[in-house]
């Protein structure tokens, strides 16, 4: 079974924000009760938090789908919805995560950093918190914005301050296995070592961490062998060591040639020039290897290199290689910039700043895009149109008009914000209220009723029929409905007999 994971893809989804409520108090003896419909509970997000019990993405590996929940829908009575319950996902130290794209999103590195991965949608605001002095009574409601839905890459970069690079078979593992209480797998065959192993090794006062990288080939860093996958466990290592086989069998390996392949091979994958190294001549309680480090010693030095000959078996040289790497490391430290604390980064917005731009494509669509108006269109719903006009008003206000017009946009022209595309019908009035949910604005000019029309239809709505206003009591008097405090009296003469 799989016991080391660095690298999964996440699915993941933020909850939906819950829609907001559209309601009318109704109570005995309050005819004006006005709108009392609740907000939307917000969804939940999805954040990533870095935990040091944690040293592999093995969870994810296995569980890569995640999604938070919605929240839950505004209710009568100024109820408010549940706010989604967020997710805080635990990652092993040195995360890195990227999109589908490749681009980084965020380096999470040290204990207890975070990074908001998707962010859960708004709730829609109820009727009752979009009433204002025109709209008295809304007859709708916003809708819950979508929470974020994205693929996530994570890439786990090894946290270790010493890297140890080399052939396969070279004797890291065993080498690891002796300075620290690391258990890798070791065998008599090349890659035996598949996944990085990492071990504390105690030097006097000094405390560091060791990382065992798989074995490298030519190639490595252009996707041949495993080096590609595991090369990146070496970029935040503070020391780099060669681990070099001074009894191979292969007549056409020796430490020099194998020094110099490796090398190659980290030039080529780069970043890694400034970091300081060390060698190591491994297997000397072989007397071949022993003769053989001997020999190519000199020539290391020669190119700037600490060398130090030891044997795994035997443990001979470990001692001054461990209180070595514990300078190096420690000297590593010291030159390194103090990190700065973190600071709430605070960046106001322009004084003559939108917030929204307009352009327009190659098909000729007018396109404002802007997060505050493609949220807007998110959370409209269209099929109310005095919630389409709310949406209008806002934008107005917002300067979309007046932009779209210095753009060259004309009534009738194709507009898209966000996933809408709609014409563009500008200077459409001021909102006059109307039975809920409907906006005269939006009504078809030639059904549209004139101001002369609607006073006529006013009037003979007051006006009442004979059969209405005359009534006809017992007796055979005939009385007016509407005015029946005072009785009008019918006499016979009044009737005429057909």
């Amino acid at each position: 079974m799989t016991t080391f994971v660095d690298r999964v893809v996440l699915h993941l989804q933020a909850g939906d924000g819950g829609h907001g409520c559209v309601s009318v108090r109704r109570e005995k003896f309050k005819p004006l009760g006005g709108p009392d419909g609740g907000n939307g509970g917000h969804g939940g997000g999805i954040t990533l938090v870095v935990d040091p019990q944690i040293h592999t993405l093995l969870d994810f590996h296995f569980h890569g789908h995640v999604k938070a929940s919605n929240g839950g829908g505004g209710a009568g009575a100024n109820r408010d919805g549940a706010n989604g319950k967020d997710l805080v996902l635990k990652v092993p130290d040195g995360t890195v995560v990227l999109n589908a794209d490749g681009e980084v999103l965020a380096d999470l590195i040290g204990e207890g950093a975070t990074f908001e991965v998707a962010r859960g949608g708004r709730g829609g605001r109820g009727n009752a918190s979009l009433a204002n002095t025109r709209r008295k009574v809304p007859g709708f409601a916003e809708l819950g914005e979508p929470g974020d839905s994205l693929d996530a890459v994570l890439e786990l970069k090894s946290v270790a301050d010493v890297g140890l690079v080399g052939f396969p078979s070279a004797g890291k593992s065993s080498l690891i296995s002796v300075i620290s209480a690391a258990k890798p797998k070791i065998a008599d065959y090349p890659f035996t070592t598949l996944v990085p192993n990492l071990g504390v090794v105690q030097a006097g006062d000094q405390t560091f961490t060791v990382a065992d990288v798989p074995g490298l080939i030519p190639g490595a860093a252009t996707g041949k062998g495993l080096g590609m996958e595991f090369l990146r466990h070496i970029e935040r290592t503070s020391v780099l060591v060669h681990v070099l086989d001074s009894a191979a069998l292969e007549i056409e390996r020796d430490p020099l040639a194998d020094l110099d392949a490796i090398e190659a091979e980290l030039s080529a994958y780069g970043g890694l020039e400034d970091r300081p190294r060390l060698v190591v001549l491994n297997k000397i309680d072989i007397p071949d290897g022993r003769d053989l480090a001997e020999m190519v010693r000199a020539d290391i030095e020669a190119r700037g290199y600490r060398v130090f000959e030891v044997s795994a078996v035997t443990r001979e040289g470990l001692k001054e290689l461990i209180f070595a790497l514990a300078e190096t490391v420690a000297q590593h430290r010291l030159d390194k910039p103090a990190p700065e604390p973190s600071r709430a980064i605070v960046r106001p917005r322009a004084v003559d700043e939108s917030g929204f731009t307009v352009e327009q494509d190659a098909e000729g669509v007018f396109v404002v895009s802007g997060a505050k108006v493609e949220r807007w269109v998110r959370q409209t719903n269209f099929d109310n149109d005095e919630a389409v006009g709310y949406l209008a008003d806002r934008l107005d206000r917002l300067g979309v008009e007046d932009t779209l017009g210095k753009k060259g946009a004309k009534a009738g022209d194709p507009v898209r914000i966000g996933d809408r595309e709609f014409d563009w019908q500008p200077n459409a009035g001021e909102f006059v209220s109307g039975p809920r949910g409907t906006d005269a604005r939006l009504e078809d000019d030639e059904a549209r009723a004139s101001a002369a029309e609607r006073l006529a239809a006013r009037k003979a709505r007051r006006v009442r029929s004979d059969d209405e206003l005359l009534h006809m009591s017992a007796d055979g008097t005939v009385t007016s409905v509407a005015n029946a405090h005072r009785p009008v009296l019918v006499t016979d003469d009044d009737d005429t007999d057909e």
